[in-house]
């Protein structure tokens, strides 16, 4: 009696550590497709970083309108508010747009008269 008794329990134990090596086997194998996940995720990651860094067309093409804007204004100065009404974006579109405006051709300046307003100036060519 004690003998098959304790051929059972030895059959159930077997019949545990066979299920438990069966799961050990299916977490190794999600741990592999996680990680490998995770590493595409990562490369995905720098490729969009890398693509951010440059100007979009759209970005270039509101530049060249903001330098032409403010070329062609009188004293070739332009105010952020004007600027913003013409293109019609908001403040932290034109925010970033004026960080990719070629500083060598315009600088920002405030109004003498109310310090709230901000111009867009072309530079004077120096000879």
């Amino acid at each position: 009696m004690i003998e098959d008794q304790l051929l059972a329990e030895l059959a159930a134990l077997r019949a545990e550590v066979h299920g438990l090596r069966d799961k050990v086997a299916s977490l190794e194998l999600e741990n592999t497709t996680l990680s490998d996940n995770q590493l595409i995720q990562l490369r995905l990651i720098h490729e969009l970083k890398d693509k951010s860094n440059g100007p979009t067309d759209t970005e270039k093409e509101r530049v060249e309108r903001i330098e032409k804007l403010c070329s062609d204004a009188p004293n070739h100065e332009i105010s952020l508010s004007e600027l913003r009404g013409r293109l019609g974006i908001d403040k932290a579109v034109l925010s970033r747009l004026l960080k990719r405006i070629n500083g060598d051709k315009f600088y920002l300046r405030k109004s003498t008269l109310d310090k709230r307003i901000r111009y867009l100036c072309l530079r004077p060519k120096v000879r």
